[in-house]
C-alpha cells in the first residue's frame, strides 16, 4: 500500500512540476483572494479591548483559510481531472494498485502542494493584513492537521465526482458542508496562534486532529468502491 501511495505521489507530485498550475495558476488566484478581501474590509476600523488591532488583522486568520480552501478546491478539481482524461481512470483501475494506497498518494500530493501554497499565502497575509504571531509550533501544527483534514475529505469526494460531467460544479457542492466543521477549528487555531492564545488553540488542534483521523480512515475504507463506480 504504501509503494503505491509512493508510486502516485510521485506521479502527481511530477505531473505538477512540469505544468506549475499551482504556483502560475492557483497561487495567483488565492493572492487574489486575500487582496480582494483586504479590499473589502477597511483597514481604519479597529477591536477595542485589551489589545487595540485592526478589524483586519483579527479576522485575517478567517481569510486565509478561506483563500486556502478556495484554493483547494482547485486543487483537487484539478488531481482527478489528470485522471479523467484520455482514460487514465481506466487505467488506474486496471494497473493492479491498491485502492487505499491511490488514495493515499493522491492526497498526499495535494496535501504537499497545498502546503508550498500556504506558505505563501500566510506569508502574503502578515504582509497584507499587519497580523502579528506569537506561537510558530502551534500555527504549523495547525496547518498542517487542517490542510491533511481539508485534502483527504476533498480527495474522496473529488473521486466520488470525477466521472460526472459536472463534476467542476458538484466538488464546491459536496466539499464545503463537510469542511465547514475544519474551518471552523483551523481558523480558531490559527488565532491563537497568532494572537497568542496557545492552551485555546492546541484544543483546537487536536480537533482538527481527529477531524484528519475520521477523513483519513473513512477514505480509505470507502476510496476502493468509489474508484470502481467512478
Amino acid at each position: 500500500m504504501l509503494r503505491d501511495a509512493l508510486l502516485m505521489a510521485r506521479k502527481d507530485l511530477r505531473i505538477e512540476l512540469a505544468s506549475r498550475v499551482a504556483l502560475g495558476q492557483i497561487l495567483p488566484f488565492g493572492a487574489l483572494v486575500l487582496i480582494m478581501f483586504g479590499l473589502a474590509i477597511s483597514p481604519d476600523l479597529s477591536v477595542l479591548g485589551a489589545d487595540e488591532r485592526s478589524v483586519l488583522a483579527q479576522v485575517s486568520p478567517g481569510l486565509f483559510w478561506m483563500a486556502v480552501l478556495f484554493s483547494s478546491l482547485l486543487t483537487l478539481g484539478r488531481s482527478f481531472a489528470i485522471e479523467s482524461s484520455d482514460g487514465n481512470l481506466d487505467a488506474l483501475k486496471m494497473a493492479g494498485l491498491d485502492p487505499a494506497g491511490v488514495f493515499l498518494g493522491k492526497a498526499g500530493a495535494v496535501i504537499v502542494q497545498l502546503l508550498v501554497l500556504e506558505l505563501l499565502l500566510g506569508f502574503g497575509a502578515f504582509v497584507l493584513y499587519d497580523a502579528p504571531l506569537s506561537d510558530v509550533v502551534l500555527l504549523v501544527t495547525a496547518l498542517i492537521l487542517a490542510t491533511t483534514a481539508v485534502t483527504v475529505a476533498g480527495t474522496l469526494y473529488a473521486a466520488l465526482a470525477s466521472g460526472l460531467k459536472v463534476r467542476d460544479t458538484l466538488v464546491p457542492l459536496l466539499v464545503l458542508p463537510v469542511l465547514a466543521p475544519v474551518l471552523l477549528a483551523a481558523t480558531l487555531a490559527t488565532e491563537a496562534a497568532v494572537f497568542g492564545s496557545s492552551e485555546d488553540g492546541w484544543s483546537w488542534t487536536m480537533l482538527l486532529g481527529v477531524f484528519a483521523l475520521l477523513y483519513l480512515g473513512i477514505g480509505m475504507l470507502s476510496f476502493g468502491p468509489i474508484l470502481e463506480e467512478s
